[in-house]
Parts: structure tokens; sequence; C-alpha cells
């Protein structure tokens, strides 16, 4: 890492990049990958990844693993960075570490966003980065909803080191027992950020809170296809 991830304590907003964990084994969705289903009319990374570009990141670092290559292909055309990794059979933090290692983009924030939570939306980003630019103290953001813990996680560059050699997860459970002069826990005025997308039903009740059913879905697809709204 060089002063490019130094934080930038200027700037009223800050800037950020994100990596995408997209590298998954999808065990507990019955043989289908989760992140390739259709969402809105696209595969659910790519629905993920669109919302993730309109916050405006400096950079966006896909993690791939399983199946990447179908991962990469459902993201054609996007102006984002894969990052394969190895490893992703050990564990979540093996994603996270590589995503972070690859971003090479200066900036002041890392978001760590996981590829199925299809709710979240461009102003959901924003508003983690929002709130990370108003915390009183504090280097790492964890969004809340009614006592939930969600995701994405946002944390300062310069702990970018520490996450890479793994001294910092910030996707641990324990996070903000284990650095509670660090962690600010922002709550939500809604539950999108504590929705993710881990098997059949919760692809079923996602589709329903969209207004689009099962069978309409499985028709779906095409990466070109518009996002209803």
């Amino acid at each position: 890492m060089n002063d490019a991830w130094t934080v930038a304590t200027s700037r009223h907003v800050p800037t950020f990049s994100a990596v995408v964990l997209a590298a998954g084994l999808s065990s507990r969705m019955q043989g289908q990958h989760k992140l390739l289903l259709p969402v809105g009319g696209q595969p659910a990374i790519r629905r993920t990844v669109s919302a993730i570009a309109g916050a405006q990141p400096e950079e966006i670092v896909v993690v791939t693993g399983f199946r990447g290559r179908a991962v990469m292909d459902a993201l054609d055309g996007m102006r984002v960075t894969f990052q394969s990794n190895p490893r992703y059979e050990e564990g979540q933090m093996t994603s996270v570490a590589a995503g972070v290692a690859a971003l090479g983009a200066p900036c002041d924030v890392v978001m760590v966003c996981l590829a199925d939570q299809v709710l979240l939306d461009a102003a959901d980003y924003r508003e983690v980065i929002d709130a990370f630019a108003a915390m009183p103290r504090g280097s790492i953001l964890v969004p809340f909803f009614r006592g939930q813990r969600g995701n994405p996680v946002a944390f300062s560059a310069s702990y970018a080191a520490e996450v890479i050699s793994g001294h910092v997860n910030p996707g641990c459970r324990k996070l903000i027992d284990e650095h509670p002069d660090d962690v600010i826990a922002h709550e939500a005025t809604h539950d999108r950020f504590t929705i993710d997308m881990d098997t059949p039903e919760d692809y079923a009740r996602i589709l329903a809170r969209l207004g689009v059913s099962a069978a309409v879905a499985s028709g779906l697809g095409g990466p070109g296809q518009a996002v209803p709204t």
C-alpha cells in the first residue's frame, strides 16, 4: 500500500471503493448458483453490481471463485475488476483479503459488499458512505436494523493492510466487541441491509417483494434487460 491509502481528512464526503464478494459455493441454494438467478430481469450479481456502480465508487473489485467464469459472463460489459480467489472454500475472509489487495485506485473508504443483497439500491450504498462521513469517531461502520446486523461494512482505507493480513476481519460477528472504539453501528430505517439470498425460500421472498413470480423470473435473466424501479 502507498500514500494513496491515507484517509483524506480534509474532504467532507469521502471517496470509496467497493469489494464485492461473489466467490461463494451457494451451498444452500439446492444446486442453483444464487448469483446467476434472475432478479428483476437480470442475473442477481448484475443487479447488485449495477446498484453499487450507481453510488459512484472509485473502483469496483468483484471477487470470484465458484463458477467464476459464469459470474464474469453475467457482468459482461460492466466497468469492474475481477479478482479470482483460489482459496474461496476456506471462508469469506479470504475473499475479503483478496479483494482489498486488488484495489488500485486511491480512496478514503473501502466498502465490502455481499453480491446477493439484491434489494439494495444506489441510494442505500450512498447512505452507508454518508453515515461513515458523519461518524463522530471510529473507522468502521456496520449497518443495523432493529438489532440485526447488516451489510455492507465500510472501513477506513487505512485499515487495508490489516485486513489483507487478516488482523482485522470486517465480516467478523465479534467485530464490535473486539474493536469497540473503532466501530460505529449505523441504525437504518429499513431492513434491506439485513436481507440476502441464501436459500430458495429467500429467493422466493425477494421475488414476491419485487412483485415478480418465480415462473416469470425463470424466463428472464438477459444481462441487457432493464431493472424495474
